[in-house]
């Protein structure tokens, strides 16, 4: 990365989860002495604050900042997360798991599914695919425990994430960050650009305060800020995949302990979740205002709750879409302000921590001379914001409900990136890997058999000799499973009684 000997002073505006994220990763790896950190921030402009599920990287993250499992949890009242229950989203009575983790194990070299197909298809009377899922019996029996290190031991194949209060997440970055970072409290009324570049120079505030700055890093949510408003960079709408629009959110009194899930669960024109913390349940309803009033959105919420409501629902309007860019001369925008995927695979807060982190890998020694990076950037993140569109469109093409809402979203046509992999799928029972990116196998595998895609025709390796071979552990497994999670305590237990965690992180630093 060189000595940064250009980029003197880096300018955050915005707080929020994707702004605390950005400065305390900045505090942690960018050299003290020779730069400056600014964090800009208004208490009268609100944060979204609705995504609390997370998926297994948020670890990774912490861990990279040196931060305590146990200090973490504490500080944001987080609950663990094994993955997402999904209801309804197949046929209307349809129920199934997707897991952070594996689904059986390859046999003779031979993916695990094909095997589980092949009985189905010979008539078999077999468990649904999730039961043979680590992670999915431990969600259903509501238990947990830490994941094996020994490859050997079932309990290694799954992985865990959290369900936290974004709100208190930000504070506990920031406090963080405290002495290494500079807020500044303030709302932007006017930005300065280089007449002849373009490239942005200062933020000036309400208050009068000019800041100027070298690299400028848009965390400002929605509004986009500098890379939409000031640079003038389009916004893609993809809502003709993903024509929902509105959400509302309200938390409710009690806990979901027990449920060490996030729970999906699909209505008329839309979803709701159930997100479980220590303290509060979060709620809400992602509908089509298309295809549904708010007025009735909101019964539909209300009939979905468990608790009374802490306060009233706030409503949210958005597009699905991204930024033709990312990363435009001297800024890079993280988070909304760069694009927004609906919530229903808990990855808002992921394309936080991968924007950061290729940030941290390509950030240029000048910005002046740094199109390569920039370029390169805005390849991988258009990569990581596609992936996640084509398999979060991959739950609403495969649905086969009744309602209006869900007719068009199963008769759309598809991207062809999406089509080609469901197509191949249908055909073969393959997974089309990708190049890089997010949802490895075992997530696809999750929504295709989940929501009742079953190939006829499976790999031509697999006889109806080697199937009937493998029926007695297609038989046996999912019992083998119950009994091992039958001696494992609940999420419960697990939280009451959980030890100060005191792993060294990766980096063997403790801040």
């Amino acid at each position: 990365m060189g000595s940064h000997a250009m980029i003197k002073k880096y300018v955050i505006l915005g707080g929020g989860t994707a702004g605390w994220m950005t400065a305390a990763a900045f505090a942690r790896f960018l050299h003290a002495e020779s730069v400056q950190i600014v964090l800009i921030e208004s208490d009268a402009i609100g944060t979204v604050g609705v995504g609390e599920a997370t998926i297994p990287h948020i670890r990774a993250f912490n861990d990279m900042l040196g931060i305590e499992e146990s200090d973490f949890m504490q500080a944001v009242n987080a609950t663990y997360k094994l993955g997402i229950r999904f209801s309804g989203w197949g046929s209307s009575d349809s129920d199934y798991y997707h897991p952070f983790g594996d689904h059986g194990f390859p046999i003779k070299g031979v993916g695990f599914h094909h095997y589980w197909l092949g009985a189905k298809n010979a008539g078999a009377d077999i468990a649904p695919f999730d039961s043979y899922s680590m992670a999915n019996v431990l969600a259903r029996e509501k238990k947990f425990t830490y994941p094996s290190s020994d490859p050997d031991d079932v309990l290694s194949t799954f992985s865990y994430a959290y369900h936290i209060d974004a709100t208190a997440y930000a504070k506990f970055l920031r406090s963080y960050s405290e002495g290494r970072v500079t807020r500044i409290e303030g709302e932007v009324v006017s930005v300065a650009k280089n007449t002849e570049t373009g490239f942005i120079e200062s933020l000036t505030l309400v208050s009068g305060e000019c800041i100027e700055g070298d690299l400028f890093i848009d965390c400002s949510g929605f509004r986009s800020r500098l890379l939409g408003q000031e640079l003038d960079v389009k916004f893609q709408s993809w809502k003709k995949w993903l024509p929902c629009d509105s959400a509302l959110a309200v938390p409710t009194e009690g806990n979901l302990l027990k449920q060490p899930y996030t729970h999906s669960s699909a209505k008329k024109a839309g979803w709701c979740w159930k997100i479980p913390l220590q303290h509060r349940i979060g709620n809400g309803h992602v509908f089509s205002s298309d295809f549904t009033s708010r007025a009735d959105a909101l019964d539909e919420l209300k009939n979905n709750l468990s608790g009374e409501m802490k306060k009233d629902p706030i409503s949210i309007r958005f597009e699905a879409g991204v930024r033709e860019k990312t990363w435009e001369k001297n800024c890079i925008a993280v988070g909304l302000a760069c694009g927004f995927l609906e919530p229903l695979e808990s990855t808002s807060i992921y394309l936080i921590e991968v924007a950061i982190l290729k940030i941290l890998e390509l950030l240029p020694t000048d910005t002046k001379d740094c199109l390569l990076e920039e370029k390169e950037f805005n390849r991988q993140m258009e990569n990581e914001y596609l992936k996640v569109r084509d398999f979060i469109i991959l739950h609403y093409a495969l649905n086969q409900r009744p309602e209006d809402f869900w007719k068009y979203c199963a008769n759309m046509p598809l991207p062809d990136t999406l089509q080609e992999k469901i197509d191949v799928f249908k055909a073969t029972a393959q997974i089309v890997e990708y190049d890089a990116g997010l949802f490895m196998p075992p997530s696809w595998l999750a929504v295709y058999l989940g929501q009742g895609l079953f190939p006829v025709n499976i790999d031509s390796r697999l006889t109806p000799k080697s199937i009937q071979e493998a029926m007695a552990l297609l038989k046996e497994m999912p019992a083998h499973l119950n009994h091992i999670v039958s001696q494992i305590e609940t999420q419960k237990q697990k939280i009451d009684s959980r030890p100060p965690v005191s792993r060294m992180s990766l980096y063997g630093v403790r801040r």
